[in-house]
Order: structure tokens, then sequence, then C-alpha cells
């Protein structure tokens, strides 16, 4: 099974020759495309490797990584920006070595973070960075502030969309308000539960003509996972479908996305630095407007 060819990112070679750590925010436009599932598949894909993996898991009210992954933290990220905690103390083993920093659920207070919490996070992320290759971060979707914050503090951004056009075009708006207030950002897209190579091609290419056109701005292609009944199946048993089902397509998908990822190199040190900062959104009567993508 084929992928998307573009290299994201434009770096080659192996993580493990890289120093320090690379930071890779994955999100999506809209919620129900997969985007939860992507990050638990692809961190545990990427231990298998032998890569150091940590997952943040920054949906800071509602987290579900813990679930997928079968796990039960006793403490959560709640409790580190609380300073009751340090990083270390709530971190979390999962399979194949990957380290989980669980979020909390249903605590409304922590949609939105003081200058304060997001010092802790910082630092807490700082001291993780000495031993950890990749840090995978799993944001929320849609474009709250917290959500734009994280992946202005994140060295590169991956977009998780699928081939539904309501998903396709809430993955250019994301674009559009991440390229206003950094036009300079490494903005990757993966279309999930595509039927096919072509099909995420097609996703892909209006995406890319679209902000090439309207944001004068290059996305990369990550590739795609295919449409698999075994994904489901898997998250209902609470296991990565990379272990359920390892020769499932969406498993070959998952391990040709880790390939790619493997090959990132940290653009800068120490890989992470999310701070609060002004959200600048484009003005309703811009002309970034896309036509509609599908």
């Amino acid at each position: 099974m084929s992928v998307v060819e573009t290299r994201p990112g434009g770096h080659a070679g192996a993580a493990a020759q890289a120093p320090g750590m690379v930071s890779l925010a994955i999100t999506s436009g809209k919620g129900g495309v997969g985007k939860t599932n992507v990050v638990v598949n692809l961190a545990v894909s990427l231990g298998r490797m032998r890569h150091r993996v940590v997952v943040l898991d920054a949906d800071f009210g509602l987290g579900n990584v813990d679930v997928l992954l079968g796990l039960a933290p006793e403490a959560h990220l709640g409790h580190v920006l609380s300073g009751e905690k340090t990083m270390q103390e709530i971190l979390v083993e999962g399979p194949e070595g990957i380290r989980v920093i669980p979020a909390s659920s249903g605590l409304q207070e922590l949609t939105v973070l003081s200058n304060v919490h997001w010092d802790r996070l910082s630092a807490g992320l700082r001291a993780l960075s000495h031993d950890c290759d990749f840090l995978l971060i799993d944001t929320a979707a849609g474009i709250a502030d917290n959500v734009l914050e994280m992946l202005a503090g994140s060295e590169r951004v991956l977009i998780v969309t699928s081939p539904e056009p309501t998903a396709v075009v809430d993955a250019y708006a994301l674009i559009k308000v991440m390229s206003a207030f950094d036009p300079s950002k490494d903005i990757g897209l993966l279309v999930n539960d595509a039927r096919d190579a072509e099909e995420a091609g097609v996703v892909f290419r209006q995406l890319e003509v679209a902000a090439a056109r309207f944001l004068n701005r290059r996305v990369h292609s990550y590739g795609f996972v295919a449409h698999d009944p075994a994904v489901r199946e898997s998250v209902c048993v609470q296991q990565p479908v990379v272990f359920h089902h390892p020769q499932s397509p969406a498993s070959l998908c998952f391990r040709m996305l880790a390939s790619r990822v493997a090959g990132l190199r940290p653009l800068n040190a120490p890989g992470l630095k999310p701070v609060p900062r002004p959200v600048t959104r484009p003005a309703p009567d811009t002309d970034l407007e896309a036509p509609q993508c599908a």
C-alpha cells in the first residue's frame, strides 16, 4: 500500500542521529476524524522502532489517550499544572515503552490555562527533553485558544482530516488561522479513513492548492490511513490496531507514517516552548476564503 509521495518537512536522516527532541502536535479542524487513534498508533509504532516516545494528552479537559491504551493513571496533568506533582510523577508507561502524560477528564477549569499553568507545563516538558526522541502532542480539535497556543509552541503540526467535506473545510480553516499568526510553521496533513491512496491524494491536493493560492504557504503530506474495520474493533478492546491486528491495512499505513516521522530532525532546542500568546485570527472580510474543497 502506497502513500501520497511528499516528504514531510524536507528533513532527512534518522531521529536517533539528531540531538534533541522532535515535537509534533497532532490536531484536527473538527472532532471525530480519528486524531487520538492516530497519535496512539503512531507512538506505539515509533516505540517498536526503539525510539523514546512521550505522548502529551493536551485535550486538557477531555483527555482519552489513556483510555485508548487501556491505562489507569492515578494522577494527571491537572496535578502538574496545580503544582501538586512533577511531570515525572504522573508519567504512565504504555506499550513498547512509550510514556504518556495523561490529561484530566471533566475538569472545565483546565480548558483555559493561566500563565502560571503554561510555565509549569513548559518546565515539565523541558525536564523530559533529555531522554525523549519524539514528543507527540494530542491536542483538542478546533481553534480554541488553548489549542492554538499549543500549536504555536510546537516545532511541527500534523493536521488529521478525513475525506468528508466538513472535515476538509475545517482542516483548511485551521491552516488559515495558524498561518495568520505563524506563517513559517511547518504544517503537514494526514488523510485518515481514506478508501485508498487515490482518494487521499485528491483530498491532499485540494488542501495543498487552496493553501498555496489563498494563504501563499506550503503544506506537506504525511500520507494516509486506510479505512479499516479493524480500527473500530481495536478501539473497543482498548488496544492500538498495530497490536490487535498488526497486518491489517490501517496497521501497515501507521507503520509507514512512523517511518516518515522517524526521519524528522529537531528544528529548535529543546523542542517545545508552549507559551500563551495573542492569537491573531483572520478578519471575516479577508480574501483568504477558499471555495468549498469537497
